[in-house]
């Protein structure tokens, strides 16, 4: 190679080898970030409006009185505990086993297409949700929640997926966020579509919020098709023609841009030695690698994988879902608030105008900072709620004079139930602008190559199924038949919250400004609570054998064909 080549960074291949320019100084692996590029990896996050719009609707439809009266006949005035457990959580039992899917199909297809599939799968489930009518609503609401449950799966662990291994380092933590962002726009969107059909009285009061599903599918599932996929699978896959056509792309830089070789020379090079870790196996085998090595050890794949789960659990356990599912019927029970629905709204507006705060948050402080004060901040919150509620709040009316039926009630202490609507208030602020985002951003950077699809989705499903267990068990906490807790429950949100402030000083690693490749050794080398201090000192080009600021791919895998026999 010419010393003019070697200066333009031109990739030469020989004999099915390909040689890549490798960088020495670890700030030199990565690209400048450029508008084109930001742009591209941002729209990714798109996927969060239907994953945000899918979870919010049902909070405004479950109290609409057509669609009451639709599920359980005529005179109704609200759904069953068991009817309302069944329509909100049968999406996130989809979900659960879309996201376990995914993560084989990511593997098999590639990110993009994985997510494409899932928009597909979405999509039909809307329209067999749309399928109802005045007097049999509960069958094909619950068969297409279920249907699309497994779209938003597809969708919401691999976009997560997708987005970190496309994102530059530096603004990662950003894009990522905002897929939160856009999933509080879809929550907000949904809220605003019920409040503004709420007074129908046909069933457009719930077929209108379920329709406009449709188009947050087809806008993410058409995009998609327009964008690269992730140069990390091609790597993964062998194909590094394809990786360095995509990593192009995706950086705004031309193929023989000395970044994107470095860039990908560094990918090829920790894909080495995580194989030499991790060996290819059967697909048994591949899930079985989640779960090997000790849990005591920080940088095993089973430690990996708890701390992924047990994230997206953590995030569950904060209530945040209480609030944007039940939120409607449960300040109707109270007799406390004359328009639920008004303050459903306020709640969700709250949750969008604070994610926002996150983009910076989470690249000047870092991950593992803001979860631990959010997990504060939402904890006092909740413990303000409750403690006020049980005292002279939410808890305490009497019956309305001028309701002769004696079925509405109003507050004693207004003032009381003004206080404790703040502080919900406040609490989605702690959520959005920290572990609303920080819980995803997380999991995208913490596994290695070989496992991260799979990891990924683990976590994810993890997300969901403690999302299908709150779902279930809320409305016998709160409904007045069964627990009937009212303001008590905030006490259980807010214990979770402690455990959730423990869980993140103690296991939460700093993440900020590393590539998803430096994150593996960071996590080889330190402790969670001493992780924030460290730096990347070498590449991983120059641990697999670069030479001259070249790395050669047929020599490695020369190399390893050696060490195999």
């Amino acid at each position: 190679m010419s010393s003019a080549e070697a200066k333009e960074g031109v990739v030469e291949e020989r004999k099915g080898s390909v040689v890549l320019h490798a960088a020495d100084n670890v700030e030199q692996i990565e690209a400048p970030v450029t508008w084109k590029a930001y742009l591209l990896c941002a729209f990714a996050s798109f996927g969060g409006i239907f994953f945000g719009y899918d979870s919010g609707y049902i909070n405004g439809v479950n109290g609409a009185k057509i669609f009451i009266e639709a599920v359980e006949g005529k005179g109704a005035t609200e759904l069953s505990y068991t009817n309302s457990s069944l329509i909100v959580s049968i999406l996130s039992v989809g979900t659960f086993f879309g996201a376990i899917i995914a993560g084989d199909v990511a593997d098999w297809i590639g990110r993009k297409w994985t997510v494409i599939i899932g928009c597909l799968i979405y999509m039909v489930g809307v329209v067999i949700q749309m399928i109802t009518s005045p007097e049999t609503a509960l069958g094909p609401i619950v068969a297409g929640r279920l249907i699309a449950g497994l779209g938003v799966g597809f969708e919401s662990a691999i976009v997560i997926l997708y987005m970190s291994e496309i994102c530059p380092r530096k603004v990662r933590g950003a894009l990522v966020a905002g897929y939160q962002f856009c999933i509080t726009i879809g929550i907000l969107l949904a809220s605003v579509v019920v409040y503004a059909t709420e007074n129908r009285k046909d069933t457009g009061s719930y077929r209108i919020p379920i329709a406009i599903q449709f188009p947050w599918a087809l806008i993410l599932g058409g995009g998609l098709m327009l964008l690269p996929d992730s140069p990390r699978y091609f790597v993964k896959k062998g194909n590094l023609e394809r990786a360095k056509n995509a990593l192009a792309r995706v950086r705004g830089q031309p193929e023989d841009s000395i970044y994107v070789q470095s860039e990908l020379a560094e990918i090829v090079a920790n894909e080495e030695y995580e194989r030499a870790l991790i060996p290819s196996t059967t697909w048994f085998g591949s899930w079985a690698n989640c779960f090997k090595g000790s849990i005591f050890q920080a940088n095993s794949n089973l430690r990996r994988t708890v701390l992924g789960t047990s994230l997206q659990m953590m995030q569950q356990w904060t209530g945040v879902n209480f609030i944007f599912y039940y939120s409607t019927p449960f300040l109707q029970s109270t007799g406390a608030i004359e328009n639920s629905f008004l303050i459903s709204l306020i709640f969700t507006l709250v949750n969008v105008l604070s994610t926002p705060l996150s983009f910076w948050t989470v690249e000047r402080f870092g991950r593992r900072t803001i979860l631990i004060v959010g997990a504060f901040g939402m904890l006092v919150s909740q413990f303000i709620v409750a403690i006020v509620g049980v005292t002279v709040g939410f808890n305490h009316t009497h019956p309305d004079p001028s309701d002769p039926t004696g079925e509405t009630h109003l507050a004693n202490n207004i003032a009381a139930v003004n206080a404790q609507i703040a502080f919900i208030a406040i609490f989605i602020f702690w959520f959005a602008s920290t572990w609303g985002p920080g819980a995803w951003i997380v999991i995208g950077e913490i596994f290695p190559l070989p496992i991260r699809s799979r990891g990924v989705a683990l976590s994810t499903a993890s997300n969901w199924l403690w999302n299908t267990i709150i779902a279930i068990i809320t409305p016998y906490m709160t409904h007045s038949d069964k627990g009937n807790m009212k303001s008590t429950v905030f006490f259980v949100w807010g214990g979770l919250c402690t455990a959730a402030f423990v869980y993140s000083y103690f296991l939460i690693p700093e993440t900020k400004g590393l590539t998803l490749e430096q994150v593996d050794k960071m996590m080889e080398e330190t402790t969670p609570r001493t992780s924030a201090k460290w730096k990347p000192t070498t590449t991983f080009a120059s641990q697999v054998g670069a030479k001259d600021g070249y790395l050669d791919t047929g020599i490695m895998a020369d190399e390893r064909r050696s060490s195999a026999v």
